[in-house]
Formats: structure tokens, C-alpha cells, sequence
């Protein structure tokens, strides 16, 4: 029998089929606000350090594509999975047996105390912290902590005593990364806006637009780290073989008013890509008219978009266009030229499965007062030039606790699920989490019981993460108060001052954008 994965299986897609449930657009004064809906997964033998990496190989291909540096080869990327199949006692990767359960779900070993010199850096670093006396209060020591590498790495910063505070890993959440179904959204409260359902566990989100004529729905991703809007066409085929899947198409024989302007267009993200005709079509986004508007429809998907299990037919970028691949206006920026929103802004409110309130929405044309507190709202420059919002992040605190990370950057994505940070930065920030461990592929497993405070500051406010949302998921899904895959990872992004911030951060602060203004707004949530 041939030994270890066959990593096709790796790069599967995580998604399925959306439910029917569909929420209905608002609109009111100069304000649009689409549902987004959340979708989901039911890929349950996908070990939670395998999915871990496929969103930080995702999150490291969306960066470069960013910032303008070469993308990871795939070579590198199936390296990274490949690390990940299966860690010995030893503490070093090695081949998994042919006999082990697929994917190994429930027999990977556990990091070893002598894991690799990743933990030697967070006992340094959480050495350190000790040694500036604003570690109060702690309970653990750093076993081994001085960069010896023998104990178990516990990172003993600031706080310590809260590291077995937490109630543990949701067992609302692991249902939704195991069984997946899409959390559909309220009915959005503010004008012109849309709900956004919720994918598994915070994975995704997505809201309901109408195109064609007739009009038809279709459900697309809401990314802010992209500018091209685009659906699946008529004609479009799969890379691996076949049609593009059990999705809504759009083309001449479904709508009288489609027209093909005859050019093309394609796009790369972090996972897939596509390329097809530009064309123009009516649009109505929470009942605003874009007659004509121009935008894409594929001709080819790879399995990323076109498979069944893809829950949403399109995707809808909401960077500025001056990174749109198609050279057209973003949507936002069409509805403020039309005169049907006041501004080019694009506000978002991202709901957390755990919390049950499926309260999240997009909203264009201004900001819903009723989803945070008006008197933690900071608006600061975008610094990026390339047009993806990115903020000065001055400081990163863990309990308190500053870390001393000055002069960071941060791109903040809608359709990033972790956050990643440079290596040191990443070793920094969970050398100050109590129970704390490098995996030594970059990624961290953290307690799930944690009560752990990290908090980023940007426009001066500073805004912390809920600890439940640094628990990406359960190493063991039948434990889950043991250790849980953090949802801060690091990575090879760049430069060494700039992070990639998703909705691991994005689910605790209220983010808006300006295009008109170039200008990021967050502020708390109610």
C-alpha cells in the first residue's frame, strides 16, 4: 500500500451546498444592507493541523498577491501540508503509517516536549516577558521556558491564571465543522444592507444579490481583499473536467439583457482561480438598480469554485478597483457614482456562530449606528497603495500586556479566516498565552480553556479578540477543554512588520471602508 496522503484529497474543497433560506435586503435613506449567510464544510476527517494549514497556504498566496511578491510555488505549499500529516514523539515529521485512520484525526501524537527550536523561542520570549516584571499574577512557568526546550513550552505571560478560566472549545462550533450547514443571517436591521449567513464554524460569509433578466439569485462571497465581481457563466468549465458544479450560471439563454463585451479577465486568490468574458448585466443589490453594470461571468473554475460542494455561484471584491484585474468599478463604487448611496462605503458586521445571534450583514452607502458603540469609533488612513485596506497597528497586547510590537501594518480581509503574523510576531504573541505550543510549522495550539486577552490597537482604540475565537479547533474533538489549534498562525507574508488580519480578529470590531475618503473605520461592538 503506498504510503502517506494523496494530496488531492488535502485540497478538497471545505465547502457545501447552501441552504434555501434566503434573507431579505432593507433599504432606507441612502443606505443598502444585504443578509450574508455563513457556509459550511462537512469534511469531519480533515485533522484540524491539515485544515489549519490549508488556510495559512491560503492566507500566504492571498498576501503575495497583495503586496506584489512571488506566490508561494506549489511545491512549498504541498510541503507545508505534507509536514503536517503526522508528528512522532520525537517531535519531527515523518511519514504516517498506511494503516493509520485517514488523516490520522485521532492518532496524531501529541507535540512533543522537545517539539523543535520554535518552542525554545517561546520559552525565550516568555522568559523575557517574566524578566520586565508585567507578568502578574501567574500561575504556570515556562517548563523549559529557558530556551532549553524540555518542558512543554507553556508560555507564562501576563495573566496566567486565566488559562484555565474558558468553558472549552463550542460544541455549537464543532458540530458546524463537522456536519456543516449554512447559519442563515436575520433579516438585516439597518438600510441598504444584507444579511451575511455564517459558513461552519466562522469560516465564511456570503449574502444574495439579483442579476439578469428575469432577475435571478445568487449567492456570493463577500471578500474585502479582492476587487473583481464575478459569477459563474453559462459556458463555464471546470479545470479538473466537467461543468462548474450544482450552481447558478448566468448567460444568454437565462437573460434577455446580458451582453459580452468580448474581453477577458482572470483572477488568483489564496485558494483558486478563475478567468472568463467581461461582460454587463443588470444588477440589483437590496433592491438598488445597476442597470448594465459591468463585471465578469467565467468560462473556467478550477475545483476551488466549481465543485458541487462550493456553497456560493460568485464573488463579489470589495477592495478599491484599482486592483480589480477587470479594470471596472467595484459594485460600491457604482452605487455611489449612480447617486443610489451617498458614499463609495462598505461596512461589515460579522456574526459568530457560537453566539447565535446570526446578526451579521453588509452594508453600503454608510454605517448601521445600531451594531457597535459610537464612542469606540476610530477612522485611520489606509497605508496600502496597491488598493487593499491596510492600517497602522501600533500595538499588540496579550492581557494587557504590550508586547512591544511596534510599527506594524495590518491588511484587514474579509476573506481570510486566521490571522497570520510574521514568525517572531506570532512566537511573541503566544509566548504571552499561558499553555502555549509551537507545532514547529508555524502554527500554535493554545488551551481551550483559555481566557487569554489579544488585543490590536488601530486609530489609537485598542480592539481585543474574543478568547473563543483564537480557538480555530480541537487537536482532539472528543476533548474539548485539552489543547485547540490556535487561530493565530505565522507565516511567511513578507515584510517583517506586516500582518494579514481575518475574521478570527474581524468577528470582535465593526469594519467599515471609505473608498471616496481612503480611509478604515472599527469600532466596538453592542
Amino acid at each position: 500500500m503506498q504510503l502517506g496522503l494523496q494530496f488531492s484529497l488535502l485540497l478538497a474543497s471545505l465547502f457545501v451546498l447552501l441552504g434555501g433560506v434566503e434573507a431579505a435586503p432593507v433599504k432606507r435613506g441612502g443606505l443598502v444592507t444585504l443578509p450574508l449567510k455563513r457556509i459550511t464544510q462537512t469534511r469531519s476527517d480533515l485533522h484540524p493541523q491539515v485544515l489549519l494549514q490549508q488556510h495559512i497556504n491560503r492566507g500566504l498566496k492571498r498576501h503575495a498577491r497583495m503586496t506584489g511578491r512571488d506566490e508561494p510555488s506549489a511545491l512549498e505549499l504541498r510541503a507545508n501540508l505534507h509536514k503536517r500529516l503526522y508528528i512522532p514523539p520525537g517531535g519531527r515529521p515523518g511519514v504516517r503509517k498506511a494503516n493509520a485512520k485517514r488523516y490520522n484525526r485521532h492518532g496524531v501524537a501529541p507535540i512533543s516536549d522537545a517539539v523543535s527550536e520554535h518552542n525554545d523561542v517561546i520559552g525565550v520570549l516568555a522568559n523575557t516577558l517574566r524578566q520586565k516584571g508585567t507578568g502578574k499574577g501567574q500561575k504556570g512557568q515556562s517548563a523549559g521556558g529557558n530556551g532549553g526546550g524540555k518542558g512543554n513550552a507553556t508560555a507564562a505571560g501576563s495573566g496566567g491564571d486565566q488559562a484555565d478560566g474558558g468553558a472549552g472549545f463550542s460544541e455549537v462550533d464543532l458540530d458546524a465543522e463537522n456536519n456543516g450547514g449554512l447559519t442563515a443571517a436575520n433579516a438585516p436591521t439597518a438600510d441598504n444592507s444584507l444579511g451575511l449567513d455564517i459558513e461552519a464554524n466562522d469560516v465564511g460569509y456570503i449574502a444574495t444579490v439579483q442579476l439578469g433578466t428575469p432577475p435571478q439569485d445568487f449567492k456570493i462571497l463577500m471578500d474585502s481583499g479582492s476587487a473583481d465581481f464575478w459569477v459563474g457563466g453559462e459556458q463555464c468549465q471546470s479545470t479538473e473536467g466537467g461543468d462548474c458544479g450544482n450552481h447558478t450560471f448566468l448567460g444568454t439563454q437565462s437573460s434577455s439583457s446580458f451582453v459580452d463585451s468580448g474581453k477577458q479577465f482572470a483572477v488568483t486568490y489564496g485558494s483558486g482561480a478563475v478567468q472568463g468574458d467581461i461582460i454587463t448585466d443588470n444588477v440589483n443589490i437590496a433592491g438598488l438598480a445597476l442597470n448594465q453594470h459591468t463585471f465578469g461571468v467565467t468560462t473556467q473554475e478550477t475545483d476551488d469554485f466549481a465543485a458541487d460542494t462550493v456553497p456560493f455561484d460568485g464573488l463579489m471584491g470589495l477592495a478599491q478597483s484599482l486592483l480589480s484585474e477587470q479594470g471596472v468599478p467595484t459594485p460600491v463604487e457604482s452605487l455611489a457614482s449612480a447617486g443610489l448611496i451617498s458614499d463609495a462605503i462598505t461596512s461589515f458586521k460579522i456574526s459568530r456562530l457560537a453566539d447565535e445571534k446570526n446578526d451579521g450583514e453588509i452594508t453600503f452607502g454608510g454605517l448601521d449606528q445600531t451594531k457597535f458603540d459610537p464612542a469606540t469609533l476610530v477612522t485611520f488612513d489606509n497605508v496600502n497603495q496597491q488598493g487593499f485596506w491596510e492600517g497602522s497597528m501600533p500595538s499588540v497586547t496579550v492581557n494587557g500586556q504590550d508586547l512591544g510590537l511596534q510599527g506594524r501594518t495590518a491588511i484587514l480581509d474579509t476573506g481570510t479566516t486566521l490571522v497570520i503574523a510574521p514568525d517572531a510576531d506570532a512566537a511573541a504573541v503566544h509566548a504571552a498565552i499561558p499553555g502555549a505550543k509551537s507545532d514547529g510549522q508555524g502554527g500554535f495550539t493554545i488551551p481551550c480553556t483559555t481566557t487569554a486577552s489579544v488585543a490590536l490597537t488601530f486609530g489609537g482604540q485598542s480592539f481585543a479578540i474574543d478568547p473563543r475565537d483564537l480557538l480555530f479547533a480541537p487537536v482532539d474533538p472528543t476533548d474539548l477543554t485539552g489543547d485547540c489549534v490556535s487561530g493565530i498562525s505565522s507565516g511567511q507574508i513578507g515584510g517583517a512588520t506586516e500582518w494579514l488580519v481575518g475574521d478570527v480578529f474581524l468577528k470582535n470590531a465593526y469594519f467599515s471602508t471609505d473608498t471616496g475618503k481612503n480611509q478604515i473605520s472599527l469600532a466596538k461592538l453592542v
